[in-house]
Parts: structure tokens; C-alpha cells; sequence
């Protein structure tokens, strides 16, 4: 559930109602899906005894066995932008990426340079994207989306491929088939993986986009990833290959006539001005570079642990039983002592509230981090999270809200010299009994739970899960969240460092107003 920052404010969010609505109203109930010819069959290439990603894993495999993989969190934005390249850049034979949005911004475009020059230096790319916006920021249009996305599958080692995809390609046809398709529209495909040479693996909920990189000086969303190296990526890559050759995967529809269908090279991809001149891209925007002394340190430092990597079926996006929850919550209902959440878009059910009174009832003490109304880019969900807290309250919760001006911003939200405006809260991580960790793309809300596809990994190392619980806890500290708490006259009072509010913090008036039109509205379509 990813919103750009321009959503937050203007007149934009009562349209954004107003169509909702039209949609919900429309829905049908049944979702085939749409016919197109049946597409080749592919895999991923085998893990190969050569590059500098298996010269990583063959260390962590001589270290701890073959059975383990290595891991590193990525919490600080920056390192999820230097991973991602590094993985890009020291692929040698494949590379697999799985995404719900990438962006055409300074950080997509980034990324996209150096995908381009992995597939010339020969590595197999397979690139699918679930087909509701990607590469739309900047770019104008769907059409220039089209026309920019088909000139990299116009590279004879790159293939692109799009999940659940409009069949009308400009917005006023979509606009009418949203409307007359939206049971099938609505169902998205929500994971987020990055695999090379079925060795290397990121996982979690970053997706491709400025300001889950720390570069968006307007907003940055504090996010999560863990990068893994060993069998976890071949893992991941049995739940890429199941999407890539589902029945909801098309190609992308043929350059429109007196299109540029000349095959997309890096040089041709200019990064808008003011990403190109940022100390932060500047140094790196050139080419791929050497990470072969990063990566073998890495090797050195990766924390050893067993994985289970869990995913809806693609069929997910045609109303079959989802996995993830179910996974998420026996994960949670497995604990003894103590569960640590943090995840961004929070609205409970009956389900996960019997859990959560089961869970006190066995004295497991239960802590809670999400969105504040202040630091949430989805108004809409705050709406129907408020009336909740009382009641998570009431089952034995702690309560923690981010602040929108969280001390962490410096160090692990914006990218230097970035300084946002304000930060949000985009993970989606749990720590059960300081022993297991999960860290995945699924919010707690319904659209998780009922619409989109969604996939995460659990690793069972008690190393990894003090150093995500240690992330979490200073997270939930009062300098960077609000502890909601009931105040002894009734209601609720928020308690930070900056002092004791009786209201939601809000950063301005029209957040308050639109939380309350967004009552109005269903819960279970955010």
C-alpha cells in the first residue's frame, strides 16, 4: 500500500474518495482472468560456481554449512539504495526483480541504468512488475511508461513482464475499466524481491521509488530489508518463478505506431537535474564500479540463520485462499514471551484480536509500532485504524505511533544531504521470543488480507532477531514515537519526548478533516 507524497494534501484525496466509491459500487464478483496467449515457460538459471556472489555464499556455506544462509538488515534507507546496487552490479549470470511499484524517479531511473548495464555485460534479466503504476512518476503517462518499458525488453537479455495488466494502456480507458473490471483491478501484486545468480536474495518492503531511498526531500518512509545469501535465495526465487509464469503475467503490448523502439542503453537515461547534481547519486551515477572488497567483507559480517520464505499463490489475484496471514499470525501465536511488531497500515480483524487477547492471557507481552495520523502518507487507513487502539489497548497491547519527526531521520530515513519534510512508517517486521524474525511485504489491513498478494521470509536466528528487535525498540522509543496510552478521565492520551497530547498528532488541519471523510468509506478497499 504505497501512496506518492503528492496524495497527501490538496484536493486530490476527496477525488481519490469520490472514484472509490464509483469503484466499490461497481465491483463484481467473480475475477477470470484476462485471456492472452500462454507465455514461455522459464526458470531460474541454476546458482554457478563463478562470480563474487558465489564466492559470498561458498564463505557463509564453509563457515555454518550449506543449510544456512547469511543476513544483514538493511535499515537505513542508504543502504538500501547501496545493496541494491551492489547486488545489480556483482550479478554475473542472472538476475530476477519482483516489484509492486518502481519508480521513474532519481532512484528507479538509478537502478534502471544499472540493470541495463548488467544485461550488457551479458547477465539473463527477468524484470516483472505488477502493472498498476510503475515507472508512472515522471514519465507523464501510462503511455510513456509503455514506450520506456518496452524499450528495455527490447534488450535481448532483458525480459519484462507485467502482473493483473489493464488492458486499456492510456488513463481515460482505464479510467472506464476500472470501473466496469475493479473486482479485478483491485487485486494487486504486492511483493518486492531482488534475487542475482540464485544466490543472493533482497527481501522486505522497499519498494523502487525516491522515497524508499531516502532521497525524496518532501517525505521519506522509514522501511525495511534483509539481504540474504544462500539457500534463502533460491527460496525466493521458487516463489519468482510461480508469478512469472502465471496465468496473471502479459507481456508488454507493442510500441504504439512512430514510437522510439530503439533498445534502452544506459547513456540514453537521463536522471531529472536535480537527482544528476545530488551528492548522493552524483558519486555513484557514472556505472557500475567494483564491489568485489565490499562484498567479501560483507561475507565476514553476515549473520547465519535457517529461512523460510512464504507467498501467496498468484492465484491469489483471482480470490484463492491466501497463505500470508495465516503464516504471519502462527508465527505470532507461536510465542512464549514477547512479540515486537512494526508495520506501517494497521486495522485489525476478530481473527487477529483473539490472538492478540489469547497472546496476554498467556503473559506474552505484545508491543505494536504503525503510523501515527502525523507520519501516515494514507489517510485513508488511519480512518479506520483510530477506532481500534482502544481496543488493542484493551487486549494488553503497547501502543507506539511514529512520529513525523522521528529522531531517526537523520541517520537511517533521509540520505545525506537529503533532509525531508517529514517521515513515514513503511515496515512490515515481527520479532517473536528474541529467536525468529519475519520481515516481509504484508501490512496488517485488510487489503493484505483480502486483495493483494503479498510474500515475506522468517529466519529462525536468535543473532538476527536481537539486532531487528534492537531496530524496533529504538524505534518505539519516546524520541522517535508516541506511546498511545488510556487516560484515566477516558479517551486516549499520546506520550513522546516532546511532551503529552490529548489529541492524534497531526502536522496540519486538513489531515484531521481528511481523516474524518475517510470514515465514510469502507475499510476493506485501502
Amino acid at each position: 500500500m504505497t501512496h506518492t507524497p503528492g496524495w497527501d494534501g490538496g484536493l486530490r484525496w476527496p477525488l481519490v474518495a469520490l472514484l472509490a466509491m464509483l469503484l466499490w459500487l461497481a465491483g463484481c464478483a467473480t475475477v477470470p482472468p484476462p485471456p492472452a496467449p500462454k507465455l514461455a515457460h522459464s526458470t531460474a538459471l541454476p546458482p554457478r560456481a563463478d562470480g563474487l556472489l558465489a564466492a559470498v555464499e561458498q564463505q557463509i556455506a564453509g563457515q555454518h554449512g550449506a543449510e544456512v544462509s547469511g543476513f544483514r538488515l538493511l535499515d537505513s534507507n542508504a543502504n538500501g539504495l547501496r545493496y541494491r546496487l551492489a547486488v545489480i552490479d556483482g550479478a554475473r549470470h542472472s538476475l530476477d526483480v519482483q516489484y509492486y511499484v518502481w519508480f521513474a524517479d532519481a532512484a528507479g531511473q538509478l537502478l534502471m541504468t544499472r540493470v541495463i548495464a548488467a544485461a550488457d555485460r551479458g547477465v539473463q534479466v527477468r524484470m516483472l512488475f505488477d502493472d498498476l503504476n510503475t515507472m508512472l512518476r515522471d514519465m507523464g503517462s501510462p503511455e510513456l511508461r509503455d514506450a520506456m518499458l518496452a524499450r528495455v525488453d527490447a534488450h535481448p537479455n532483458i525480459e519484462v513482464r507485467v502482473f493483473n495488466a489493464w488492458r486499456e494502456r492510456g488513463w481515460l480507458g482505464r479510467l472506464g475499466e476500472g470501473i466496469s473490471d475493479f473486482a479485478r483491478i483491485n487485486r494487486r501484486m504486492h511483493n518486492k524481491q531482488m534475487v542475482a545468480d540464485n544466490r543472493t536474495a533482497i527481501l522486505g518492503g522497499r519498494n523502487i521509488g525516491d522515497e524508499y531511498m531516502g532521497l525524496n526531500p518532501a517525505f521519506n518512509f522509514h522501511d525495511l530489508d534483509v539481504l540474504g545469501v544462500g539457500p534463502v535465495a533460491r527460496q525466493a526465487s521458487a516463489v519468482f518463478d510461480r508469478y512469472w509464469n502465471s496465468s496473471w503475467v502479459r507481456r508488454l503490448p507493442p510500441p504504439q505506431p512512430g514510437a522510439d523502439a530503439r533498445r534502452l542503453t544506459p547513456a540514453m537515461i537521463e536522471l531529472p537535474p536535480a537527482a544528476a547534481a545530488h551528492p548522493a547519486t552524483r558519486a555513484i551515477a557514472a556505472g557500475q564500479r567494483d564491489w568485489t572488497a565490499d562484498m567479501l567483507a560483507l561475507a565476514h559480517t553476515l549473520t547465519p540463520g535457517r529461512s523460510a520464505v512464504h507467498a501467496d499463490p498468484p492465484s491469489r489475484a483471482e480470490g484463492s485462499a491466501n497463505r500470508m496471514p495465516a503464516a504471519y499470525r502462527a508465527l505470532m501465536r507461536s510465542a512464549q514471551r514477547e512479540v515486537l511488531i512494526s508495520n506501517a497500515y494497521v486495522i485489525p480483524d476478530a481473527g487477529f484480536m483473539a490472538d492478540l487477547q489469547d497472546l496476554a492471557a498467556r503473559g506474552v507481552r505484545v508491543r505494536i509500532l504503525t503510523n501515527s495520523l502525523s507520519s501516515n502518507d494514507v489517510p485513508a487507513v488511519n480512518a479506520h485504524y483510530g477506532p481500534w487502539r482502544q481496543r488493542l489497548l484493551q487486549a494488553g497491547v503497547q501502543l507506539h505511533e511514529l512520529r513525523a519527526d522521528a529522531a531517526i531521520q537523520a541517520a537511517v530515513v533521509d540520505t545525506p544531504p537529503v533532509k525531508s519534510g517529514f517521515v513515514g512508517l513503511h515496515v512490515k517486521a515481527m520479532v517473536v521470543d528474541r529467536q525468529r524474525s519475519f520481515i516481509g511485504s504484508m501490512n496488517l489491513d485488510p487489503r493484505s488480507e483480502i486483495f493483494n498478494s503479498e510474500m515475506g521470509v522468517v529466519v529462525d536466528s536468535p543473532v538476527l532477531a536481537a539486532q531487528l528487535a534492537r531496530h524496533l525498540e529504538r524505534d518505539m522509543g519516546p524520541d522517535n514515537s508516541w506511546q498511545v496510552v488510556a487516560a484515566p478521565e477516558g479517551g486516549l492520551h499520546w506520550h513522546s519526548s516532546a511532551g503529552t497530547l490529548a489529541s492524534e498528532p497531526a502536522r496540519h488541519v486538513w489531515q484531521r478533516v481528511q481523516n474524518l471523510l475517510f470514515k465514510l468509506l469502507p475499510a476493506s478497499y485501502y
